[in-house]
């Protein structure tokens, strides 16, 4: 007993339980804070090595010191301090847990990349079956809640790369790779799959199915379970959400095949390549007219057409046809996420309701926690109400999912912008542009990020830089030009932007016009593409250009016109004109 009075009068169990608590607030506001100025997760580790290491420290310097001058002092001082403490570290866990998660979701704990499957047999007609089992592989493993999966988009184009797996991983921002090949030996398939750590290549497990070649999607819905079977032993994952699958429901392989190329098609973000999409989106639901998932990606090539390419009646009829197709998709499969985050983009796109988008989205994210493009689209929502810096924070989220996600950065471009945060906005926007350099619209970003800077040489340069396809370059010169010392060609390119697309461009014609300090004529023609129903228009709260409006009247009469929050926005300062 002498031993624990002497314990006590050295006040040695109050400055443990005061080191353990500063030591574990140190370490919770590190793993907090480090990221927000991106250092590493080795920053993190060096402080919980300080803070054990520093324990034995702290006790010694309690029993030598502790009987003296410390023994001297009101023990209620020291127990405020553990008292104190002790509260902040829980606040802080508590805020992370609940604030940030619910509004976010958690944080994956485990990273995975699925690279597309080698075709071993050689033989074309097999592709299709290769890439659809790395396809559907991912679609399963995204289910996990706690496991970061890297999209399809950026995965697949590593395709017979000769990068080095910690090459890949760097690239793509994971900790595990899943590799395999395919190979079709007469009635039989044979399927390697491995996992590996991508920081040196070694091989976590590994394993060889050969089964009978009766039924491809039934073998592949085999092997997928069997995989996230091994996975969910070897990482420390949990299932939860459910099971998204990109398999016709009668098995026909044809139709799986058609689904496959239009998926090829659709990413390829030009009119005649959406077209072909639409063609091989309408086989797969002729030879199958239950699958949900041909139904919800013919919808939405349906919605890009109409948004990027189609005005007036054209428009109507192909939002039209993207509504039917959505509902017979809903209809067949209530739970894809898919389907639901297509439903989403319809009624924002076509009637700009943004109170059912806002729920189809969160519904595609509950359905599939880990789905970028959901993300994406439930951040460009968010943007669209005001609410800019959450949409950024939603939007870097699901680039680390889609890490070469040019669209993705394209969007994060867009909503730094208001939040006047310049130089990242130009940095992801030349990123999107180096990803997808013949992508239409992105120029004009950086156009109208120059313009912000009052840039006119780098506004012209960069409206040079856009394709012509779809009107874009008439539109980043007319901007570019309002900054010139020209008048005349100022004009010009204002007449020729009004002369070609007065109908399926009039958002930007009211961009212009305010970029001209004329917002009588800006106002009109932001009337005119509310009656169009111009998509342009879900784009006016993150608008670096006509937020310059926002102080006057007839912006907050538009915004309760169109069902938009009034200003002011969080985090948006305005500069009127």
């Amino acid at each position: 007993m002498s031993v624990v009075s002497e314990l006590r009068r050295r006040n040695l169990y109050r400055a443990a339980a005061l080191y353990a608590a500063t030591g574990w607030l140190a370490v919770q506001i590190a793993t907090q804070v480090f990221p927000v100025f991106d250092l590493p997760e080795s920053a993190v580790r060096v402080v919980v090595v300080a803070a054990v290491l520093g324990f034995p420290f702290a006790m010694l310097y309690s029993w030598y010191y502790g009987g003296g001058v410390a023994a001297a002092k009101p023990r209620k001082r020291l127990d405020r301090w553990i008292i104190a403490s002790l509260s902040l570290a829980v606040a802080l866990l508590l805020f992370e847990q609940f604030a940030v998660r619910q509004t976010l979701g958690p944080r994956p704990t485990a990273s995975v990349a699925v690279l597309p499957f080698a075709n071993a047999s050689g033989d074309a007609d097999d592709q299709f079956f290769s890439e659809g089992l790395s396809d559907d592989l991912i679609n399963a493993l995204t289910q996990f809640g706690d496991l970061k999966v890297i999209s399809r988009n950026s995965s697949f184009q590593f395709q017979g790369s000769a990068d080095d797996s910690r090459a890949i991983g760097e690239k793509l921002g994971v900790a595990h790779l899943v590799e395999g090949s395919v190979r079709r030996v007469d009635d039989s398939v044979r399927v390697s799959v491995q996992l590996v750590t991508a920081a040196d290549g070694a091989t976590v497990w590994s394993k060889r199915y050969v089964r009978p070649y009766r039924d491809l999607l039934t073998l592949q819905n085999d092997i997928i379970s069997a995989v996230a079977d091994e996975l969910k032993v070897a990482l420390p994952i949990d299932s939860g959400a459910v099971r998204q699958s990109d398999h016709p429901p009668s098995g026909n392989v044809d139709a799986y095949s058609a689904l496959l190329q239009g998926n090829f098609y659709a990413t390829r973000g030009n009119e005649q390549d959406y077209r072909k999409a639409l063609g091989f989106y309408t086989t797969a639901t002729t030879l199958d007219p239950n699958y949900a998932l041909a139904h919800a990606n013919l919808a939405r090539q349906w919605i890009n057409l109409s948004r990027k390419y189609h005005h007036g009646d054209e428009a109507s009829q192909a939002y039209a046809r993207a509504r039917e197709a959505i509902d017979t998709a809903l209809t067949v499969e209530p739970e894809l996420a898919a389907a639901h985050r297509v439903q989403g983009t319809l009624l924002e796109s076509d009637g700009f309701d943004w109170a059912g988008a806002m729920a189809a989205y969160r519904r595609a994210l509950a359905l599939a926690p880990n789905d970028s493009d959901a993300m994406a689209a439930l951040g460009g929502l968010l943007a669209t109400l005001g609410e800019a810096a959450e949409a950024v924070d939603l939007i870097e989220r699901a680039i680390e999912s889609n890490p070469l996600c040019a669209s993705c950065y394209h969007w994060l471009s867009r909503y730094l912008r208001p939040l006047n945060r310049l130089d990242e906005a130009e940095d992801t926007v030349r990123e999107a542009m180096v990803l997808s350099p013949n992508h239409a619209g992105y120029a004009t970003t950086l156009t109208t990020i120059a313009i912000m800077r009052g840039d006119a040489e780098l506004a012209l340069a960069a409206a040079q830089q856009e394709v012509a396809e779809g009107g874009w370059q008439l539109v980043a010169l007319a901007f570019a030009q309002q900054l010139s010392d020209n008048p005349a060609e100022a004009d010009a390119a204002l007449n020729r932007l009004i002369d070609a697309q007065a109908d399926e461009a009039a958002y930007q014609i009211a961009q212009t016009y305010a970029l001209r300090n004329n917002p009588d004529m800006a106002f009109e023609w932001l009337d005119r593409a509310w009656e169009n129903g111009d998509a342009g228009v879900s784009a006016l709260l993150y608008d670096g250009i006509l937020l310059k409006l926002a102080n006057d009247p007839r912006f907050t009469a538009f915004c309760d016109k169109a069902g938009l929050p009034r200003p002011p926005y969080p985090g948006i300062s305005v500069t009127p004109l």
